[in-house]
């Protein structure tokens, strides 16, 4: 049976500020301008996950889409729908990772990928924070 991507949207609304505490004011400002202001400015994110994977000859699904729904739901929305992504995960907590469009794919790619059965396969996370700006992660190359 052949190889099928299947593409699915999550979306969330959250803020979050771009701040390094090792930094001035005055750094942080130089470098991410607005987006520095305390305490954070908010986005509506668009979220597309897609995966890969041979459909399962009994239901022609590569995956049942309430499991993939499920992952998404806890893995992206209730994590950070109507919250600061600065306080939501650990990993974009003061002196941790910017929480940009770039490292939220490259955090939900790691955080799903971990949750797929066998024989499926994440290929890629793009998340949007406006229209026309997106980041996308296709895992290491």
């Amino acid at each position: 049976m052949a190889t099928v991507h299947l593409t699915r949207t999550a979306r969330f609304c959250a803020s979050h500020r771009y701040y390094r505490p090792d930094w001035s004011e005055e750094q942080n400002f130089d470098r991410f301008g607005a987006c520095a202001n305390a305490p954070a400015h908010g986005h509506n994110y668009i979220c597309t996950i897609t995966i890969s994977g041979k459909p399962n000859p009994e239901v022609g699904m590569v995956l049942d889409l309430a499991v993939f729904d499920r992952i998404l739901q806890e893995e992206i929305v209730d994590r950070f729908d109507h919250r600061h992504i600065n306080d939501a995960a650990e990993q974009f907590g003061s002196g941790q990772d910017i929480p940009t469009s770039e490292m939220l794919a490259i955090f939900f790619f790691n955080r799903i990928a971990a949750r797929l059965p066998d024989g499926v396969t994440l290929k890629g996370v793009r998340v949007e924070e406006t229209p026309g700006f997106f980041a996308e992660y296709f895992g290491e190359e």
